[in-house]
């Protein structure tokens, strides 16, 4: 195991390790995440150029969820490069800057989503809670602050992990668990005090993510109760089929993103596959997930993606 000895190094690279235990089998399970890669960033675009093409969807709820399909792409492209270098190419290093500015853009990313769910929790909840305000509350001026803060949030709050980290010397081992850069598994590698590190992490999952999920689940309960109070079984019915998709986006991200946060901390003594498949889960089948459900669930872009093809075909 590689490591490096002093008390105020920086390495000149990490070593990135793929799925413990099935090293010969990476070229094959390299199939599979590079189908998913495929899908997640090439259908992401295709949804972003589908809502930005077509006039009719310059509506809330798909400017919206053209924010989800880019942060979506954005996520995928930031792990693309060292998840292929590692399952495919059976290269591991990447430098050190390389890999805090890889770790930045993941952790940004992360945030910005997190924020965007929250933003279509609260478009959901004007629509269906007070829809004679909607058009006044969700103007298209609002919807870009809203896009703009999304983004605000997610530089501003991840911006001090790489700088804290970089103030550290790693004198320990290189070798990182995953095959991308995560702020918990570089920041155990540094051989000085962390404790500013542990602490900030926290803060940001509280602050960021704790508060985002607890509006989320506040909107989405605040619109059961409305539905419920709805009189007919069709209204009932529509009412909740506009929310469901989004509801299940929720649930995605949030049920995996709490899973790795036990396994880190549950199975900190044990060995390291579950938390490096929950990771994996995390990062590379979201963003694939959220693409099916709002393309099944979404009838208007269904539609659209129906006629763009068979135009195509002609």
């Amino acid at each position: 195991m590689p490591t490096f000895n002093g008390t105020s190094y920086q390495p000149p690279f990490f070593l990135l390790s793929g799925i413990p235990g099935m090293e010969d089998a990476h070229i094959w399970i390299s199939i599979p995440l590079s189908i998913m890669y495929v899908i997640a960033i090439l259908g992401n675009s295709i949804i972003i150029h589908i809502i930005q093409k077509n006039s009719s969807l310059y509506e809330p709820q798909y400017i919206f969820l053209s924010m989800l399909a880019a942060t979506d792409t954005g996520m995928s492209a930031s792990t693309l490069p060292t998840v292929v270098s590692v399952f495919l190419l059976n290269h591991q290093e990447i430098e050190f800057h390389g890999c805090l500015a890889q770790m930045f853009f993941i952790h940004a990313f992360s945030s910005m989503e997190s924020a965007i769910l929250l933003a279509m929790a609260f478009d959901s909840f004007v629509a269906i809670r007070n829809p004679l305000c909607y058009t006044v509350v969700l103007t298209h001026s609002h919807i870009t602050q809203m896009g703009l803060a999304a983004v605000a949030q997610g530089v501003a709050l991840m911006a001090p992990l790489p700088i804290s980290l970089k103030r550290l010397p790693f004198c320990k081992s290189i070798i990182l668990s995953h095959s991308f850069c995560f702020h918990p598994d570089v920041m155990k590698l540094a051989c000085g005090s962390i404790r500013v590190n542990i602490i900030y992490g926290l803060a940001l999952v509280l602050c960021s993510f704790g508060v985002d999920s607890v509006f989320i689940v506040l909107s989405y309960a605040l619109i059961l109760k409305t539905v419920l109070g709805i009189a007919s079984r069709e209204g009932k019915l529509k009412a909740l089929n506009t929310c469901v998709s989004r509801i299940l986006i929720v649930l995605i991200f949030y049920v995996s993103l709490i899973a790795l946060a036990l396994i880190r901390r549950i199975g900190r003594y044990h060995s390291p596959l579950p938390h490096v498949t929950m990771s994996n889960i995390f990062l590379f089948l979201t963003p694939v997930l959220n693409l099916l459900v709002y393309s099944v669930k979404t009838k208007q872009i269904r539609s659209v993606k129906c006629r763009l093809f068979a135009l195509k075909a002609k």
